[in-house]
């Protein structure tokens, strides 16, 4: 297993400047109150960006704070996958973009999109890019901005999203943080439990003559997600800790995608991990779906919460539905 591992030499995370509180968007929804949606959420707060903002301006904020930690220099990068939901623009890729605005046209460069696993399934993908030599040190980025797709008049989903980035820089050097192999997998029953039918080539334009907009937006069936995101949480770290040979009083903290803190509260019990352990930033950022976990553990990171030798667990659940964890040695 060691010989599979690769070395995550930096990490970072980046979020607009434009707070966007409940009471704002409680505004358009007069029956509800603040107390529910925390009781419901966890969600205070997330940040939305503003309309001259882009995903690539915000990835290449988190790729800074990602290599500076590194201590690495943007030209000793030959490779960028990009894992986002909405990019930019379709084509030509956001990994494309970033790399010309980094400044290293040459980089390999393409996106992914596993939903909010994105950045787990990315992970794993950069890890087998360089075990394989076909890169040396790859940039592993997410950018999301949800703000875009959220129906700020559905009530089921207008609460829960926002927008953020997050980068890893990785290295097949020795030392660092060891970032084992991921275990992806997938359940496509569910595949209309989370989606935006519009925007693709079923749908590529909205209806003239001004048609419903819902298929543009992200739709969601909260009780079904609910239910399959607890299992699956709670199998991807049940699965990472089989495959690692470890138990749960080995893990000093799990870093998960946050979805709903009742889920993740949810997912504590069932796998015997204090709840205390989880890194849980979805007070105040909401769900950035696959930038969350790059998020969690760059803000993680930069808060010193982590010593040297911390056995850190990654674990997702996103539309398709999707499904990854695995391990990290801080």
């Amino acid at each position: 297993m060691t010989a599979e591992t690769v070395c995550i030499a930096g990490v970072g995370y980046a979020v607009p400047a434009n707070v966007r509180a409940n009471s704002e968007i409680l505004k358009a929804f007069p029956d509800r109150t603040e107390d529910e949606m925390i009781r419901l959420t966890g969600i205070r707060e997330r940040r939305f960006a503003t309309e001259d903002e882009s995903a690539t301006e915000l990835a290449k904020v988190a790729v800074h704070h990602a290599l500076r930690q590194a201590g690495m220099t943007v030209d000793q990068i030959d490779g960028i996958i990009m894992a986002t939901i909405i990019p930019d623009q379709p084509v030509p890729s956001a990994a494309s973009s970033l790399a010309r605005e980094l400044g290293i046209p040459r980089a390999l460069a393409f996106d992914l999109n596993a939903a909010c696993s994105g950045w787990l399934y990315a992970l794993e993908v950069g890890r087998a890019l360089i075990r394989a030599g076909t890169a040396k040190n790859v940039i592993v980025v997410t950018a999301e901005l949800l703000s875009r797709i959220t129906n700020p008049e559905c009530q089921d989903t207008a609460f829960l999203f926002g927008d953020g980035a997050g980068a890893a820089i990785l290295t097949g050097g020795p030392g660092g943080h060891r970032l084992h192999r991921m275990g992806l997998s997938g359940d496509a029953e569910q595949f209309e439990s989370i989606q935006r039918p519009g925007g693709g080539a079923r749908m590529p334009w909205p209806v003239a003559g001004g048609g419903s907009l819902d298929g543009f937006y992200l739709q969601m069936d909260g009780a079904a997600v609910f239910r399959h995101a607890v299992v699956g949480f709670a199998e991807q770290i049940e699965q990472t800790l089989a495959r690692e040979n470890l138990k749960p009083e080995d893990i000093c903290w799990v870093v998960p995608h946050q979805a709903n803190e009742r889920i993740l509260k949810a997912v504590s019990k069932r796998v015997g991990i204090p709840y205390d352990k989880f890194v849980v930033t979805i007070s105040k950022y909401g769900n950035t779906s696959a930038a969350s976990v790059s998020m969690a553990l760059g803000w993680a990171a930069e808060e010193g919460i982590f010593s040297d030798g911390d056995r850190i667990i990654f674990c997702s659940v996103g539309a398709g539905l999707t499904f990854a964890g695995g391990l990290l040695e801080w």
